[in-house]
């Protein structure tokens, strides 16, 4: 399985218009963070989790080409907003791309991309096959995805686990039965935010407290806003075995 990091930062990791703070300032690349998402193959099949505002830019970054599925964590924009941008792979692969995704995000899609669902849409839209999930397991071709459900403040948000690798974003609660699912990983990912408290995210405290808990071989943190520091000087203070992922980082599992 290889694993590759489209993004690991959120809309205040972008960072903000007028920011004059050091990290934002920094020569460091690894400082930059565009919004969360990742790229996964396994056995062969492309999959992509969440297609925030950044999400053409990354994928022209990254050099993929080609995405079979893509899983949605939950609705908010920073995850979805880039959605429209999967139309070049339709027009090359010629065929509808599934969508594994929630009730409520499915909802949110009809708000948001009304004209994806008209009796008689423009031509040239994205082509789409909606798929609902629950929190139960399910498979796309011979890829067995495991949803662990967390909590963003009352949102419910949905982390997936495909192997002995694990993603979770936006979360600030993760119950004692969906941490049981995480059990065994070697790979884990994780939010955290920013060092200060949060009403939706976890802190760096927060998420390395429950890292070790769950005890993956390595767990690296996402989805990080530009308050949480440098990434060097962050990565040098967390135990072992926990680090900052950055933008562009690929792992083999």
């Amino acid at each position: 399985m290889r694993v590759s990091f489209l993004g690991t930062g959120t809309s205040q990791g972008v960072p903000p218009i007028g920011c004059d703070s050091p990290v934002c300032l920094s020569d460091n690349p690894k400082d930059k963070r565009l919004r969360s998402s990742i790229f996964i193959e396994v056995n062969g099949k492309k999959l992509v989790v969440d297609t925030g505002p950044d999400f053409r830019y990354q994928m022209i970054r990254a050099g993929i080409q080609d995405v079979d599925a893509i899983l949605f964590t939950h609705e908010h924009r920073d995850h979805t907003a880039g959605l429209d941008d999967i139309r070049p792979i339709n027009f090359r692969k010629k065929k509808r791309i599934p969508v594994y995704l929630s009730e409520n995000v499915l909802n949110s899609f009809k708000q948001q991309y009304s004209y994806f669902f008209l009796d008689n849409p423009y031509p040239g839209i994205p082509e789409l096959e909606f798929h609902l999930i629950e929190n139960i397991p399910f498979e796309f071709h011979d890829v067995e995805i495991i949803p662990i459900q967390v909590m963003h403040y009352k949102l419910p948000v949905f982390g997936f686990r495909i192997g002995n690798f694990a993603y979770i974003t936006d979360a600030n609660y993760i119950s004692e039965k969906e941490k049981s699912k995480l059990i065994g990983v070697d790979i884990l990912v994780l939010n955290a935010l920013r060092k200060e408290s949060h009403i939706s995210h976890f802190t760096l405290d927060e998420a390395t407290k429950i890292a070790q808990d769950i005890g993956a071989k390595q767990t690296y943190f996402t989805h990080m806003s530009h308050q949480i520091g440098f990434h060097d000087e962050v990565c040098e203070a967390l135990p072992k075995g926990i680090d900052l992922a950055y933008d562009g980082l690929d792992i083999i599992i």
